[in-house]
């Protein structure tokens, strides 16, 4: 493995979007300049680039690798570049991991393949991690999936069998519900104190904070890296008074981003805020992704109000 300090993860990680142009196509001047905003920002630790919010169901491994190159080329050189790797097959993982590696990634965070969400046999978890970790020298994050994913969330016994892998070091804890979150992060902490676990729920990142947490890796941080920022500091800190206030200005953005209904919609609505703080074009998705709608652009503007910041006309 190629020498990757844990602790680098302490911290708060921002998951960035992926720019599109009106055709469809990545918009790379615009991704460079929402990750040197996002990335420059005080107290922002590292990007995970390639997540779900950045659109990784969608892009191309050509696009995909070349949004690691455009992080490495304009972020500071002490932020940490995570690359989400996201495949049906074990074989594109791997070679999605070996082109993030060639392109400037520092850490890789493995996503269960999608099927996994019907079912999947209980070995094929650690399969898929054997044949990623096989074709690079980087260090993994688990990806936590959220309870409601069936059975793509781990159970205790194939999250122990994963994070025994000493490149495995540490967690997007994504199971979006707090008991659960409480009950990984023992677990994980019991088999390695090192470990690192990362809250991965925007909308319940102080609950996370309070159980345990050695950080965040969240898209919210995208659209709002020094209200986030502020937020680890203070929870690093102990100040819970000045945790909970921050709380109160992400909480009702968090909800109108990830909790409205209908699902599926944080990607378009994230991109939707940063057009409405003026630091995006126009909030494009690729298909099958519905345009962002009037009620979403009304929610989202009282939401950005609500939190602190000043919606563009």
């Amino acid at each position: 493995m190629k020498r990757f300090d844990p602790a680098r993860l302490h911290g708060m990680h921002a998951a960035t979007i992926a720019p599109m142009t009106a055709d469809f196509a990545l918009d790379e001047a615009a991704l460079a300049r929402h990750i040197r905003d996002v990335a420059q920002t005080q107290g922002i630790a590292g990007l995970l680039v390639n997540g779900h919010a950045g659109e990784n169901f969608v892009l191309s491994q050509a696009e995909k690798r070349r949004v690691v190159e455009i992080a490495r080329a304009v972020a500071p050189r002490d932020c940490v570049i995570c690359s989400g790797v996201n495949a049906e097959s074990s074989l594109v993982a791997a070679e999605d991991a070996r082109a993030a590696e060639a392109a400037g990634a520092d850490i890789l965070l493995l996503f269960p393949p999608n099927s996994f969400a019907l079912s999947h046999d209980a070995q094929a978890a650690a399969i898929h991690q054997r044949h990623v970790l096989a074709a690079t020298g980087l260090p993994l994050l688990l990806y936590g999936a959220p309870v409601g994913a069936g059975a793509m969330a781990y159970d205790a016994a194939t999250l122990a069998t994963l994070a025994a892998e000493p490149r495995v070091v540490g967690v997007k804890e994504g199971s979006w519900e707090v008991a659960t979150y409480e009950a990984n992060r023992r677990l994980l902490k019991s088999l390695r104190p090192d470990f690192v676990v990362l809250g991965s729920g925007d909308e319940h990142l102080l609950t996370s904070a309070i159980i345990g947490s050695e950080g965040s890796q969240v898209s919210l941080a995208a659209v709002a890296p020094r209200l986030c920022a502020d937020f680890h500091v203070a929870t690093a800190a102990g100040d819970w008074i000045a945790a909970r206030d921050l709380h109160e200005r992400i909480y009702p953005l968090a909800a109108a981003i990830y909790r409205a209904a209908p699902g599926g919609r944080a990607t378009a609505r994230l991109k939707a805020c940063l057009t409405l703080l003026g630091k995006l074009d126009a909030p494009i998705v690729r298909p099958p992704q519905p345009p962002v709608t009037d009620a979403e652009w009304s929610s989202l503007r009282a939401a950005l109000v609500a939190a602190g910041f000043a919606p563009v006309a």
